[in-house]
């Protein structure tokens, strides 16, 4: 492929990843601040409990195919066809398991509400299974406009019917509600833009030629989902609903904010990475270039949602989410590494290196899951603080592995991140001091974005940032 051709398919994919995660974390920002007006922590926090195991069976059922499609020279239709019933099968038979243990689930919780509310929720993961095949046709072949149009549909449909569901005294079942409906909305948009479409014929060699690579992402995968969803395990188990739900509201403002930078720049830098495999230079400059924009992005965003957290908390949902907020605050600056560390990992996978993603993985998670035991008795706030701190130190050990992969130095890595996180900071500071004399809350956040926000373009036009000005230049070009 001419490498002008792969800069503007990287470009379009950028511009609409940006498109899709924005409309969709606006969705889902309009959406969750009317269902939490309506519910409470206790609400989430049910639903919550569930989460990992729906999340556990969804990574099984999607066995690291997508990125194993992907990452494929050349692709068939038997390909898909295979991955399509396999992800089928298996989901159905995860279900009825699933279903079964419910109640074994409710015991380790002590919430007997558990198991109708599980055997109701653990249907979205079989739904969205039926998607698979056509999601990683989409994926790769960078169909990102169609995805973010799914995405839409998907999350205004769902959103109406969980609001309209809480609203009418459903509580925890509407936020399941919503889940489901999502991904039923979200699949059959897909099938109906994927040229490809699956055919009887049940021959699976496709997927043992794929699992050798697939099976270290599943297993990724899964202790990926389970770090996540540390907290929700830990404090259900071991502190009430309330505090699981107070957890999983911060955790969901993060969640909205690293996932609009992580989802932009994952939609292309893996396919784009496979495309540019066989030459190592090259992959450098590339990687650099995309380390460069997504910490232009995600420095100032995340680091400007832990400056505005208390405020925006309480205005969209009400001081009875204070706690979140003060979550939120911890979170949002761990929030502004890990769409670096998902650039790391996309380049090892497209290398790849999915066996060093995985135990790399597995050794996070281990090293999480004893540090949050071991804190437990110690209360949330320092659970948290800790958590982040470790999260962040592990791009050290990202960048060791991609250090083996391409010459990328550890200085020049910091000197692509540190302009941008530095100036970041430094504005938030500045800001600070400068809207420190307002008291009315509402004033105080538009004053805090306002500010904040101008500062920050400032610093980046003086300094002459080619970054910003390469996304400036994009940008008019597409409104031209």
């Amino acid at each position: 492929m001419p490498e002008e051709s792969l800069k503007q398919k990287t470009a379009k994919g950028l511009f609409w990843g940006l498109v899709n995660n924005g409309s969709m974390q606006l969705l889902n920002l309009l959406i969750g601040i009317c269902l939490g007006r309506i519910l409470g922590p206790e609400d989430y926090g049910m639903v919550g409990m569930l989460t990992v195991f729906s999340l556990i069976a969804g990574a099984l059922q999607e066995s690291g195919f997508t990125a194993a499609l992907a990452n494929k020279k050349e692709i068939r239709h038997e390909d898909y066809n295979a991955v399509f019933w396999f992800s089928a099968l298996l989901s159905f038979s995860l279900y009825w398991l699933l279903f079964f243990c419910a109640p074994l689930i409710a015991e380790f919780y002590h919430q007997p509400e558990l198991i109708p509310l599980g055997r109701y929720s653990f249907l979205g993961f079989f739904i969205s299974s039926l998607g698979i095949a056509p999601a990683a046709y989409i994926f790769r072949n960078l169909m990102v406009k169609q995805k973010a149009i799914a995405t839409t549909l998907g999350l205004v449909v769902s959103g109406i019917v969980g609001i309209t569901l809480a609203y009418s005294g459903f509580s925890y079942w509407g936020l399941a509600t919503q889940s489901l409906l999502y991904v039923a909305v979200l699949n059959l948009y897909l099938w109906t833009v994927c040229p490809w479409r699956p055919t009887f014929t049940f021959d699976f060699r496709p997927i043992r030629e794929m699992f050798g690579f697939s099976s270290k992402l599943l297993f990724t995968n899964i202790f990926n989902h389970v770090n996540n969803n540390l907290f929700s395990i830990i404090l259900g188990r071991f502190y009430s609903e309330r505090e699981v739900g107070q957890f999983n509201q911060a955790n969901k403002w993060n969640y909205m904010g690293h996932t609009l930078i992580t989802g932009m720049v994952n939609s292309v830098a893996q396919p784009m990475f496979v495309r540019i495999a066989d030459d190592s230079e090259r992959q450098l400059r590339a990687f650099r270039k995309m380390l460069r924009f997504t910490s232009f992005i995600a420095f100032p965003a995340m680091f400007g949602l832990a400056f505005t957290a208390p405020e925006l908390i309480v205005i969209a949902i009400t001081d009875k989410w204070l706690t979140s907020a003060k979550l939120l605050q911890l979170l949002a600056v761990g929030g502004a590494f890990i769409p670096i560390a998902g650039l790391y990992t996309n380049l090892l996978i497209s290398r790849g290196k999915s066996n060093i993603y995985l135990y790399s993985t597995v050794v996070l998670g281990v090293l999480q899951l004893i540090i949050m035991l071991l804190l437990s008795p110690y209360g949330l706030f320092l659970m948290v603080s800790v958590y982040v701190g470790v999260n962040i130190a592990w791009l050290l050990v990202w960048h060791h592995f991609v250090r083996r992969e391409i010459p990328l130095r550890l200085r020049h890595a910091f000197m692509d991140m540190f302009p941008f996180a530095g100036s970041a900071a430094a504005v938030m500071v500045a800001t600070y001091y400068l809207t420190s004399g307002i008291e009315n809350i509402y004033l105080l956040a538009m004053a805090k974005i306002g500010i904040a926000a101008a500062l920050y373009t400032l610093i980046m036009w003086a300094s002459r940032s080619v970054t910003f000005r390469e996304s400036l230049d994009f940008l008019l070009k597409r409104k031209n």
